[in-house]
């Protein structure tokens, strides 16, 4: 498959209430996200297969797109004109699916979260040249510190230059370039056909792996489950692509470090997982990067 020409999407016009706007849904989105994982990781650990899990997801997602989009968004569907640009990025958010999860069954967690959040810087980097955003310096000191957040609550100690960090910094290039890519195409398309084109990529993948291993029927309790985490996917994509369309792909890459504190947050609700005070201290170095770049982009907007 050759790569699409190149695609420049029209431009949203920054403005205070618009950027706020877009940095609250991503804040949501992150959140329903580890919701989403932790339901994910509580099926897999009662013994229902990962594939089998994200192919009811991805079905359930389909199905919420066609539902309510309706005949409009399925002929759209096949009369976009940016159908490789929207396979490519489902393909490419595939890829690095497989290096994350691939990667997570050698490392620590700590080790694979602070790697994987290499991504957002690399969506700054990327955004300058794809998307032809100006990154100023208060964003960039946002970022490193969102970053250096994740490095005291992970504590990840030595890293070392193996197959498995290969494959997650992998994983953090794809993902880096899957925000510039939805960036692009949340200004031309609808939220709903965006969310058709990878989750209708997702399922066809996980339905052939599912068919390479034993089906496990879930119980009442397990199915309901299953469909809930179909139904916080769903909502979880919405927020974040409509999110998109009000805040740059540099801003909303520092929001989602906020993804880390709420996976703390839940696992300590859920699994009772007691934090380190590493964990409060690099939370706080988050939530001050956080609230750095509110500040920022207030300032901006309201000097436009």
């Amino acid at each position: 498959m050759s790569l699409p020409r190149p695609f420049h999407a029209p431009k949203a016009s920054p403005n205070r209430r618009g950027v706020a706007t877009g940095m609250g849904l991503g804040v949501l989105a992150y959140f329903l996200f580890a919701l989403h994982d932790a339901s994910i990781k509580y099926l897999v650990g009662h013994g229902i297969p990962a594939w089998e899990v994200l192919m009811v997801r991805s079905f359930v997602i389909v199905c919420f797109c066609a539902g309510l989009g309706g005949g409009p968004v399925l002929r759209r569907a096949v009369a976009t004109p940016i159908k490789q640009v929207l396979l490519l990025r489902a393909a490419i958010t595939l890829v690095a699916w497989l290096c994350y999860y691939s990667a997570a069954r050698a490392l620590p967690l700590a080790q694979l979260l602070t790697l994987y959040f290499a991504a957002p810087i690399i969506t700054v980097l990327l955004s300058v040249p794809l998307l032809h955003e100006r990154v100023p310096k208060a964003r960039w000191a946002s970022v490193a510190c969102g970053f250096t957040g994740v490095v005291v609550a992970c504590d990840p100690g030595g890293v070392a230059l193996s197959w498995p960090t290969v494959l997650v910094l992998t994983a953090a290039t794809f993902w880096g370039y899957a925000i510039i890519l939805m960036r692009q195409t949340a200004m031309a398309e609808s939220n709903l056909l965006l969310m058709l084109y990878t989750n209708g990529v997702f399922l066809i993948a996980t339905a052939l792996a599912c068919a390479t291993v034993r089906w496990q029927t879930p119980t009442w309790a397990e199915a309901f489950l299953l469909l809930a985490v179909g139904a916080i996917g769903s909502l979880a994509q919405l927020a974040l692509y409509e999110g998109m369309r009000h805040a740059t792909a540099s801003v909303m890459a520092t929001v989602e470090y906020s993804a880390l504190v709420w996976a703390f947050v839940l696992g300590f609700l859920i699994w009772g997982d007691i934090p380190r005070t590493s964990v409060f201290l690099g939370a706080g170095l988050i939530l001050g990067a956080g609230a750095l770049l509110v500040a920022t982009e207030r300032r901006r907007a309201a000097a436009t």
